[in-house]
């Protein structure tokens, strides 16, 4: 009988099978881990960009819009506006497109824009008699566009604006009385809760001037829910808030609108020559009607982050904002960057952790439309 020897794989091979197996398995998740990662670093680029694109639209809308039936008459510019609601604090608005709000040190800043609600035409209504302080009807040239429940802003004939005597009021029309050639319109003294907003600025002897309107002041028409809207970065939560205000309730409801959006600076673009070029860029809120004038443009910049974080520190240092060569820019350096032009330093530091994050700018300029179009 003959015997075959048996044969097999040996305890030897089948280690260096497995350690081959090994091997080869760490190569493998070597290759996914870093095709994942670059996947996930990918996707949270794509994110910042949408957040970014997204976030800057939407100022790009709203300026554009800043000063629709306020513009009309750029004399008016930069009259402070008093309004209060039955119950709530006296607050005071400044009649311009936009109003930026520097954060100190290179912290965010916010921006406010204001404009008319009303849909359709916002026309100005002229004043044809002097109208006293305590005194309840306007007699106006024409109500076209007026209805009962818009906000109007009467607005003085001539500029020097004074909070304690030369400034703007907020009332609400509550009727338009046909009167042959003029016409009224009647301010509300009852409080009606159960209509819109009959419960602005009815003590005129507190909220208009102690001289009244003179006449040639004229009504500006806000419609029944003006836009008064502010944009502001969130500390907490890295986030660009938007905070619109309410004529139905004088409160203004603020949400996160767009994540990840860490830095907003904005620059007033002014035309110190008269040339009609924006020839300066700062900060500083005009104080006169002349001054207001200037700003024909809103130089925005935003600074996005990806949501994912790094193991190693992949931002080495701040963003700059390149702001060219052409204009002034208050509180610019020499770019490091690009030789010949004039940056500011977009403030993230002070974030948790900020080296670890991937960041993107988003810069524009918006021109104020509706002032160039009534300068």
């Amino acid at each position: 009988m003959r015997h075959y020897r048996q044969r097999g794989v040996t305890l030897i091979e089948v280690l260096i099978g497995l350690v081959i197996g090994v091997l080869t398995m760490l190569a493998v998740m070597q290759v996914l881990s870093v095709a994942e990662g670059m996947r996930r670093n990918t996707t949270s680029g794509a994110d910042a960009q949408i957040n970014g694109a997204l976030a800057l639209n939407a100022l790009l809308g709203d300026v554009r819009q800043a000063g629709y039936g306020l513009a009309d008459n750029p004399a008016a510019l930069g009259c402070p506006v008093k309004l209060q609601r039955e119950g709530d604090p006296l607050r005071w608005w400044t009649l311009a497109p936009v109003l930026i709000s520097d954060g100190a040190n290179g912290a965010p800043d916010s921006l406010t824009v204001f404009s008319s609600g009303k849909d359709g035409a916002s026309v100005p209504v002229l004043v044809k008699e002097v109208h006293g302080q305590a005194v309840t009807p306007f007699v106006v040239q024409s109500s076209f566009t007026v209805a009962e429940g818009d906000l109007l802003i009467a607005v003085p004939p001539t500029s020097g604006w004074d909070p304690a005597t030369n400034f703007c009021s907020l009332f609400a029309a509550t009727s338009d009385l046909s009167k042959d050639v003029a016409k009224a319109i009647v301010v509300e003294y009852a409080y009606d809760n159960s209509k819109i907003n009959y419960n602005w600025n009815k003590n005129q002897a507190t909220n208009f001037p102690a001289a009244g309107y003179a006449t040639n002041s004229y009504l500006l028409n806000l419609g029944t829910s003006p836009v008064y809207r502010t944009y502001a970065i969130d500390a907490n939560t890295n986030a660009l808030q938007v905070s619109d205000f309410s004529a139905s309730t004088g409160a203004s409801t603020t949400l996160d609108a767009y994540p990840e959006i860490v830095n907003l600076q904005a620059l007033y673009g002014k035309d110190t020559d008269g040339n009609g070029v924006v020839d300066t860029y700062d900060t500083t809120a005009p104080t006169t009607a002349a001054g207001w004038r200037q700003v024909l443009a809103v130089r925005v910049a935003l600074v996005a982050r990806s949501s994912q974080y790094e193991k190693s520190e992949v931002t080495a240092s701040e963003p700059e904002w390149n702001l060219g060569s052409a204009a002034t820019v208050t509180g610019s350096a020499n770019c490091t960057s690009v030789s010949g032009s004039k940056c500011l330093t977009l403030k993230i530091s002070n974030l948790v952790d900020w080296k670890h994050y991937r960041y993107k700018v988003y810069d524009t300029v918006i021109p104020l439309r509706n002032v160039l179009w009534n300068s």
